[in-house]
C-alpha cells in the first residue's frame, strides 16, 4: 500500500497594499463624483440646438411683424427641448448613468424656476406692449438656469450661463441688438460650448 502525501494548498498571495488603496480612492472618488455632479450633458446636443437656433435666427429675421417672431422662437425652443431630452437620455445611457439621480433633479429642480418665470414674465411685456424687453429677458433668465443648474453640472456649463447673461444685458439696453444678441447666445453660444464639453466630456 502505498504512502498518503498531504497536500497542503499555498494560501494566495494577497494584493499589495498599495494597488488595494490606489483601487479603493479610485472608487471612491467616482462615487463622489456621480453623486455631486450630472456629467450627461451632451456637447453634440448642443451643438445641435445651436445650429436649429441659427436656422430659427435667420427665418425670425425676416417676420414682418413681433408675433411672427415670437412664434418662430417659441417653436425653436419645442426643437430645442426635444433634441436637449434625447441626446441626455442617449449620452446616459450610453455612460449607464440614471436620469432620475440625485444631481440630475438638482439640474432640473435648479433650472426649471427661471425658464417658468421667463415665460410668465413674457406674457406680462407682450400685454404690455414692452416687446423689445423680451429677448433680454429671455437671454438673461435663460442664462441665470444655466448658471443654477450647471452647478451641479460640469464646471463650464455656469460659464455659458454667464455668457447668456451678458448678451441679455447688452438687449436690454440696447434693443436694436436683440436680433444679433438672440443669434450669438441661443445660436453661436450653443455651439462653441457643445464643442468644448463635447471634446472634454464625451459626447
Amino acid at each position: 500500500m502505498g504512502s498518503i502525501h498531504v497536500v497542503v494548498p499555498q494560501p494566495e498571495e494577497p494584493p499589495a497594499l498599495s494597488t488595494r488603496a490606489i483601487d479603493n480612492l479610485q472608487y471612491i472618488r467616482e462615487t463622489m463624483e456621480r453623486a455631486t455632479s450630472f456629467t450627461a450633458i451632451p456637447g453634440w446636443g448642443q451643438v445641435g440646438i445651436g445650429v436649429t437656433a441659427l436656422a430659427a435666427s435667420y427665418i425670425a429675421g425676416r417676420q414682418s411683424s413681433f408675433r411672427n417672431w415670437m412664434a418662430v422662437w417659441l417653436a425653436e425652443a419645442v426643437v430645442a427641448l426635444l433634441i436637449a431630452g434625447w441626446s441626455i437620455d442617449r449620452k446616459a445611457r450610453a455612460a449607464n448613468l440614471p436620469l432620475l439621480s440625485g444631481p440630475a433633479r438638482k439640474v432640473a429642480f435648479s433650472i426649471t424656476p427661471p425658464l417658468v418665470a421667463g415665460g410668465l414674465i413674457t406674457i406680462v411685456l407682450y400685454r404690455a406692449g414692452l416687446t423689445n424687453a423680451i429677448p433680454g429677458v429671455w437671454l438673461l433668465l435663460y442664462g441665470t438656469g444655466v448658471i443654477t443648474g450647471g452647478m451641479f453640472s460640469v464646471s463650464v456649463v455656469p460659464v455659458m450661463g454667464l455668457c447668456f447673461m451678458f448678451l441679455g444685458a447688452i438687449a436690454c439696453l440696447a434693443p436694436e441688438l436683440s436680433d444679433w444678441a438672440m443669434t450669438v447666445g441661443f445660436g453661436g453660444l450653443h455651439i462653441v460650448f457643445g464643442i468644448i464639453i463635447a471634446r472634454r466630456y464625451g459626447g
